[in-house]
């Protein structure tokens, strides 16, 4: 039993060493990710549509949020473990939510890796991820399998 403990963890250990360093090949360290996560959401709180839904579910807990956020991202770029949140429940609910604001959060989240990203591949790893997430986000809260059934879109014809 111990062995597979120790397997698991010297494969683990091997991951995020991995992701460390393909990390580092471009340009994004710990630091880098702080300065994502604060830049990105001053931005989202002056943007005219974004702002007023995040203030609403975030007032008075902003300082929690960026700390998650910046954990978050830690924990996908640095394979670290870090978070352990569940994004799709944390989205459930949000007043004002709607699919139609994922494209906005991608294009103030890709202005904003241009404007801070150390290098090309590190804008592209991200906004490949971000749009990995936003796309489960907007499934998982706005997809309705039904409205896909075959019967159902003939009728409405």
């Amino acid at each position: 039993m111990q062995e597979r403990f120790d397997a698991k963890a010297a494969h683990n250990a091997e991951i995020q060493h991995r992701a460390e360093e393909a990390m580092a090949k471009i340009g994004v360290d710990a630091q880098f990710i702080d300065l994502l996560v604060e830049t990105f959401y001053a931005r989202v709180l002056q943007h005219p549509t974004l702002g007023p839904v995040f203030n609403t579910r975030l007032d008075g807990r902003w300082p929690e949020h960026m700390g998650k956020m910046k954990r978050f991202w830690s924990a996908v770029a640095f394979k670290n473990g870090g978070y352990g949140g569940k994004p799709v429940q944390a989205h459930v609910g949000v007043e004002n939510m709607t699919a139609e604001l994922f494209p906005q959060w991608l294009d103030l989240f890709s202005a904003t890796l241009t404007d801070i990203a150390p290098s090309r591949e590190a804008h592209a790893w991200f906004m490949e991820t971000a749009q990995r997430i936003a796309r489960s986000l907007t499934l998982s809260l706005f997809y309705n399998p039904a409205l896909d059934d075959p019967a159902l879109k003939k009728a409405r014809s």
